[in-house]
C-alpha cells in the first residue's frame, strides 16, 4: 500500500535527482558545453579539465537519474556527496556560506538531501523496492554508504587531481 510518506520521498527524489540531472546535462550541452566546463574547471585548479568535465557531467546524470527513480539509493546518494563535497572545496568554501555570494548553501542542502533519503529509504515507489522487495540499505548503512563513500570519492578526487592556483592543465 502506497503511502504519504512513499509520495514524499518520490516528490523529494524527483525534485533532488532531475536537479541532479539537469545540472550534467548542463555541462554537455548548455552555455559554452563541455569546453566551457572544462576551461572553467582548468581556471580552479582542476587538472586535465575535459576529463574533469566529462566525469564530473556523467556522474551528475547517474546520480541524479539513480536518485530520481531511487535505484541503488545509497550509491546514487554517495555520488551526491562527493559531487557536493568537491564544489564547496574547489569553487565554493572561500565565498561563504550563502548561495548569493555563490557559497556553498546549495551544495548542502542536495548532499543532505541525498543523504537523507539513502537513510529513510527511497519508499516503495522506486525501483529499489520493486527490484528488491524492500529498501535496500537504508537506515544506518545507507548513511555510512552514502557518505561514506561519497566523502572518499571526494577525497580521491582532490588528491588526484586539484592543484589550486595551478596554471598547467597537465593536457
Amino acid at each position: 500500500m502506497v503511502t504519504a510518506a512513499d509520495v514524499a520521498l518520490l516528490f523529494l527524489r524527483l525534485v533532488l535527482g532531475l536537479t541532479m540531472a539537469a545540472h550534467g546535462f548542463n555541462k554537455f550541452f548548455g552555455g559554452g558545453g563541455i569546453a566551457g566546463t572544462a576551461g572553467w574547471f582548468e581556471s580552479i585548479g582542476m587538472k586535465y579539465g575535459k576529463f574533469q568535465a566529462v566525469t564530473a557531467a556523467t556522474a551528475e546524470i547517474a546520480a541524479g537519474l539513480g536518485l530520481a527513480v531511487g535505484l541503488l539509493t545509497p550509491i546514487a546518494a554517495a555520488g551526491f556527496v562527493a559531487l557536493m563535497a568537491v564544489a564547496v572545496v574547489t569553487a565554493h568554501a572561500s565565498n561563504g556560506f550563502f548561495v548569493m555570494n555563490n557559497g556553498w548553501e546549495y551544495n548542502l542542502v542536495l548532499a543532505s538531501g541525498a543523504v537523507t533519503i539513502a537513510m529513510l529509504g527511497p519508499g516503495y515507489l522506486s525501483a529499489d523496492h520493486q527490484i528488491f522487495c524492500h529498501c535496500w540499505k537504508n537506515g544506518w548503512p545507507g548513511l555510512w554508504i552514502s557518505l561514506g563513500l561519497g566523502l572518499a570519492g571526494a577525497i580521491g578526487q582532490l588528491a588526484l587531481f586539484y592543484r589550486p592556483g595551478s596554471t598547467t592543465t597537465g593536457e
